[in-house]
């Protein structure tokens, strides 16, 4: 069954064990960061930050209200990164996790085109640009920690607050829709639930996740419920039918060009000498 993690974002208190366990199990490393004005450290997910909390100060009448979010990976249910590696380094497993198959399974197939970049919409993996020979990095699911040590995430562990709590995705939801029936601060909804077709990251919240740097609306638009490799295939699927039509065009094009050419030699040859000539 596929697993799941639920982030309940009113526990969290901005602590970042999470992100010194993760470093510490996939032995990262750590980079000098300077002080920017804010709560952010690292503020932006990379090669060698594979999460990071962020921070939020919100007005609410005449009072502040801080907030932090933990992101990662979302390891999407269809993932937009394995749909764009042709040489499929990426590859979403049974148990939610999207892993890379050079640093995961020793299988090396990775180009450095870095489509898995661009196609993400969460924009997640970083690429060792300080590297002779790089990989594309990013967060696990600590699929290794799991499947063969049988322990939860490095990073749900090390929550103190029980901020994150790992389980199969159906009972992940239902204990979000729980805890929102329960206590009538929670907005109402599940992120990732449905987005990009649903991610195997949940999240809950008292604040409205567009506040909080979540991918709510794109182009002005709300954020599609459809996987990123379906709403490719809408066009995609078109593209033999392109081919073989501008190749039927062209050939058409051709064959009147070449008929027009052998005519106008004929009329040429043919035509009446003038004796004044």
């Amino acid at each position: 069954m596929s697993k799941s993690v639920l982030v309940d974002i009113t526990r969290c208190i901005g602590c970042r064990s999470c992100m010194v366990s993760c470093k510490s199990w996939n032995d990262l490393p750590a980079k000098p960061s300077e002080f920017s004005n804010n709560w952010d450290s690292p503020g932006k997910l990379s090669a060698d930050a594979w999460t990071n909390v962020s921070s939020y100060v919100l007005e609410e009448g005449d009072q502040l209200k801080w907030r932090f979010v933990k992101r990662q990976c979302m390891h999407c249910n269809e993932p937009a990164c394995e749909s764009a590696c042709f040489t499929h380094s990426f590859v979403k497993t049974k148990e939610g996790a999207v892993i890379y198959k050079p640093t995961e399974l020793n299988q090396d197939y990775c180009v450095g085109c870095r489509y898995c970049m661009i196609a993400c919409p969460f924009d997640v993996p970083g690429f060792q640009w300080d590297k002779a020979f790089p990989y594309v990095q990013k967060c696990r699911f600590c699929y290794d920690r799991t499947q063969e040590e049988g322990l939860d995430p490095a990073c749900v562990t090390a929550c103190l607050t029980g901020a994150l709590t790992y389980g199969e995705r159906d009972e992940m939801l239902a204990l979000a829709q729980d805890r929102m029936s329960k206590d009538p601060r929670y907005i109402k909804h599940v992120y990732g639930e449905k987005e990009y077709g649903g991610t195997s990251w949940l999240y809950i919240s008292d604040v409205p996740f567009d506040q909080l740097g979540f991918k709510t609306n794109v182009f002005n638009r709300p954020v599609t419920e459809r996987a990123i490799p379906s709403l490719t295939w809408d066009v995609l699927k078109w593209t033999p039918y392109i081919f073989v039509g501008w190749g039927a065009l062209l050939t058409a094009m051709r064959a009147y060009t070449k008929r027009r050419a052998e005519v106008h030699n004929e009329e040429e040859m043919y035509a009446p000498v003038d004796p004044k000539e």
